[in-house]
């Protein structure tokens, strides 16, 4: 694996991205790698330090001639999604990633691949080294723990750095400059559920919900792909609609930024029901066939049967799955200034019922964050309806369009420069750390590129290997021509 990424062009880039792939980093876990970095850099004579808050900050003095002109920032983060098929063995805080060429693309083919936000790593690393490249004062600020709370760039301290333009290198879509982002809002939602004995007379059962495509909860939440968790939900809804379920056990999704892939439920039916469950199980998973033929065509819904005989459950299951299913999940309004874009959304990430406890979490989005601040309200004030205890945390904001950036206009001219035509503009629908940065650093100028990559956050992520080269390319020039001509 790492033989044939080190072959890809242009060779730096891919040669970090290949020891990217070779150390964990899982979020909460980039610790061996942040050590690794330090000693790399400390052998190219690169001043290496790690604030409070874990970000590693690499910083290389001016080319001869360019120290008067004002310092650049590249930025991205360490950690990636941790992602794997159903019945795919792998460690993620031991074993490396195996990312594979096909067709012109480096894929993962049953875990992510972290590209996110590997690949925008890579590509400053291999800026600080880079023989014979023209650049200002750079600082590279690679933060920690970005997937699961932003704590990295929410603990930056003011001050932390020195240059006055950013460019961020975490957004997926090539031919774009990002100049703005959603703010988010976790919302968690608790409950003791009291549990009963169950008669005699009932048999044991599992439905599984499985086959579903998954992605990124903010950047494939409009691709009308099916929510496992919200589909379990409604179809155990349904059932209890028609007889007496005693809901034992319930999990569905990994990370509240995903879209959940898989979801499943351990119940108790009466046995009359439960013997003929099949046919019902078949039905609903041709109607779900029908309903997803064009963004999850391969889901899929079947039903275990268990010769054991089912112990206690939930007594009261009706609140949790009518809150499950009715609860705010997708697309809940579409941009008015940026078409096609979704300004406000929520993703039903993570749902675990065990031992009578019950968690779920969602992470809502929004392009303004008073928006996002209501929908997770909203949602609240679902789960108190129905008995349950919910609240909201870990917000950060979103990143403020500047169509006048002096920044913006520079990027534009080197992109028409080589490349013979103009960067699209767009917000994307997802948290950039720019938010937060630029709450801790308000002068700061910033902008967003990437190359094409696929499926982030979920197995079968891939980037483009010509989009890369394109990057590299483009992320070269911005930096000559700062060092030029400056913002």
């Amino acid at each position: 694996m790492s033989t044939n990424l080190k072959n890809l062009y242009p060779q730096p880039v891919w040669t970090h991205f290949a020891t990217l792939c070779a150390i964990p980093r899982a979020s909460l876990h980039e610790a061996a790698l942040v050590t690794h970095l330090i000693a790399w850099a400390e052998a190219r004579g690169i001043t290496a330090l790690v604030d409070v808050a874990g970000n590693l900050i690499l910083k290389k003095p001016a080319s001869p001639g360019c120290e008067a002109m004002p310092g650049v920032i590249l930025q991205g983060h360490l950690d990636m999604v941790c992602q794997a098929n159903s019945g795919t063995q792998h460690d993620f805080l031991r074993d490396p990633v195996n990312g594979v060429v096909r067709d012109g693309w480096v894929v993962a083919e049953n875990t992510t691949l972290g590209a996110d936000n590997g690949i925008g790593v890579a590509l400053a690393l291999a800026a600080l080294e880079a023989p014979g490249l023209i650049h200002p004062r750079l600082e590279v600020l690679l933060t920690v723990n970005e997937e699961s709370g932003m704590d990295g760039a929410r603990g930056l301290l003011p001050g932390s750095l020195q240059g006055r333009t950013l460019i961020n290198l975490d957004t997926e879509e090539w031919g774009y400059f990002y100049l703005g982002c959603a703010g988010g809002v976790d919302v968690e939602v608790r409950h003791e559920c009291e549990q009963q004995d169950i008669p005699p007379g009932y048999a044991l059962i599992r439905l599984e919900v499985s086959g579903l495509s998954g992605g990124h909860s903010g950047i494939d939440i409009h691709l009308g792909r099916g929510n496992a968790i919200k589909l379990l939900a409604e179809a155990l809804r349904d059932l209890a609609a028609h007889t007496d379920l005693r809901l034992m056990a319930l999990k569905g999704g990994t990370a509240r930024n995903a879209i959940p892939r898989e979801a499943y439920a351990v119940c108790a039916l009466p046995v009359a029901m439960a013997s003929n469950i099949d046919v019902w199980v078949q039905h609903r998973h041709e109607a779900w066939r029908t309903r997803f033929k064009e963004a999850d065509a391969d889901v899929s819904l079947v039903c275990q049967h268990y010769d054991a005989m089912p112990d206690t459950g939930i007594a009261h299951t009706a609140p949790l799955l009518a809150f499950l299913d009715i609860a705010v999940n997708g697309v809940a309004r579409v941009s008015d200034d940026f078409p096609g874009v979704t300004d406000t959304s929520s993703n039903l990430g993570v749902v675990v019922l065990e031992q009578g406890v019950f968690k779920a979490t969602f992470k809502v989005r929004s392009l303004l964050d008073e928006r996002a601040d209501a929908l997770a309200d909203k949602l609240i004030s679902y789960a108190v309806s129905y008995g349950l205890c919910a609240w909201k945390h870990g917000a950060y904001p979103g990143w403020t369009p500047k169509p006048s950036s002096g920044l913006l206009a520079l990027c534009q001219q080197v992109y028409s420069a080589q490349f013979g035509q103009p960067a699209r503009l767009q917000v994307i629908h997802a948290g950039l750390e720019c938010g937060l940065l630029a709450a801790s650093h308000p002068h700061l100028d910033m902008i967003s590129f990437g190359p094409d990559i696929r499926g982030a956050h979920a197995p079968g992520e891939r980037v483009e290997i010509a989009s890369v080269a394109r990057c590299w390319t483009l992320l070269r020039a911005i930096l000559q021509a700062l060092a030029k001509d400056g913002p």
